[in-house]
């Protein structure tokens, strides 16, 4: 890849990092903002036939507006699509996504870009910041805006779907990957969109949108063939693949311990668990504040929680919730399928520089919030379970904000090679050992 394009990229990662100062600032002087995403008729499905009786990805509405990016609109159409998935219950659901056609017309290829908004909030969307809605946790999609720049002017075709689907069900990956695949369907379904069944996918997420890229890759081949036989392959970095190591990795973080209460409300709220009998008044008080968070609301507002600190005595471990427990089992990479094509997953290990000091046995260390051991052991896993082709970079000294800095420019130079149809390059064999990803077992109470 040029050196224009590394520019490019490694720009646009630090102007979305300053972006969010400004997306906060509008978001605080126009509260209506909110309130007027919220009763936006186009996120309802109001037909007269049930959603069970649509085929995922079927296309429910659409619509055409101009892209905007903090709340000011630009020469830039998308198209947004409401259409039919399934949340991570099984259960039909309605779900939005949004495409930018290509700048060069080229409906041949497209990257479905799976966004990091990290939020517990629907209004934090990237359909809603695109869209023209402005809040604090939609800083993330509206700094994305740069992030993307790169992937237009390489001659993409965008898709950009609300992976965490209209609840904001937060960690919840099985829902995030079955919301980018219908995505995808809908996208080639839609003429206002210019792609069709000929069209080829990369996808490609950081942090959050890696959740999401990941299970939709894992899921492809079973629950979307049609997409999978589409998809040239996956790139994603920072990414979760046993919550419950990460939890665990968190727990006392200077920075990243407010993801402990989010990914319980996420977990419970996508399996419908009530976990507030098992909090104390401290847990019930942040578990109240958080309900519509966002990771902005989470990074560095509770230095120092831990799990112990929010549940009450007898359930110090949260493996001692059985209910709890199958839900985090059922979101661990380890225990799901491999990708059937290849993929790069790069990840930091600096996470003392974001003030995560935990080196526990058995999980060790990671960027700050993801866990390495468990990204090594996932990439070994696929290279032992017929995926040969998986390339696997490690940034010892680079933590979960800054590592990327260097995945993005190698993320994309990777899809470009994958769509040019050059031979998918492979660390397998060469990939350190990590931690066992083994379903975690049953506890008994403190």
């Amino acid at each position: 890849m040029s050196k224009a394009a590394v520019r490019l990229i490694s720009v646009a990662v630090a102007a979305a990092a300053m972006a969010a100062t400004p997306a906060a600032t509008a978001a605080a002087a126009t509260p209506a903002a909110a309130t007027a995403s919220a009763s936006d008729p186009f996120y309802a499905y109001t037909g007269s036939e049930p959603l069970s009786s649509f085929a995922p990805g079927t296309v429910l509405k659409t619509r055409t507006l101009q892209y905007h990016v903090i709340g000011i609109p630009t020469p830039l159409k998308a198209v947004q699509l409401l259409y039919r998935t399934t949340d991570a219950q099984g259960r039909p659901a309605a779900n939005v996504t949004t495409v930018v056609r290509s700048l060069t017309g080229d409906s041949s290829k497209a990257v479905s870009y799976q966004s990091f908004y990290d939020s517990l909030n629907p209004e934090d969307s990237p359909s809603r910041a695109i869209a023209g809605d402005v809040t604090l946790g939609g800083a993330i999609p509206n700094a994305e805006a740069l992030f993307i720049t790169p992937l237009l002017l390489q001659g993409y075709n965008l898709v950009i779907p609300d992976t965490e689907g209209q609840q904001a069900n937060f960690a919840a990956g099985p829902e995030y990957g079955t919301n980018t695949l219908d995505s995808i369907r809908a996208a080639t379904k839609a003429a206002e969109t210019g792609l069709n069944s000929a069209t080829s996918f990369g996808l490609i997420g950081y942090s959050g949108g890696a959740i999401a890229t990941n299970w939709a890759a894992t899921l492809a081949p079973s629950y979307a063939p049609d997409v999978n036989r589409r998809l040239v392959g996956y790139a994603e970095g920072g990414l979760l693949v046993d919550p419950a190591h990460n939890l665990k990795y968190v727990d006392g973080s200077l920075a990243w311990s407010g993801v402990i209460p989010m990914a319980v409300i996420g977990v419970s709220r996508s399996y419908g668990i009530d976990l507030t009998s098992y909090l104390n008044s401290y847990g019930l008080s942040v578990y109240k504040d958080l309900q519509r968070g966002s990771i902005l609301n989470a990074l560095g507002h509770y230095p120092g929680l831990t799990w112990k600190k929010m549940a009450k005595p007898e359930y110090a471990n949260p493996n001692s919730i059985p209910a709890f427990l199958t839900a985090m089992n059922k979101l661990n990479l380890g225990s799901a399928a491999t990708p059937a094509v290849p993929g790069f997953i790069g990840q930091g290990n600096g996470g003392v520089l974001e003030g995560t000091f935990s080196n526990r046995p058995g999980i060790g260390r990671g960027d700050g919030v993801m866990v390495a051991g468990d990204v090594r052991s996932l990439a070994r896993q696929y290279c032992a379970t017929g995926s040969s082709a998986v390339k696997y970079s490690q940034y010892e000294l680079l933590s979960h904000t800054g590592a990327t800095l260097a995945w993005a420019p190698v993320a994309l130079g990777w899809l470009n090679d994958r769509f040019a149809g050059r031979t998918a390059q492979s660390d397998c064999g060469r990939i350190s050992s990590g931690n066992s990803l083994a379903p975690e077992e049953p506890v008994p109470l403190s």
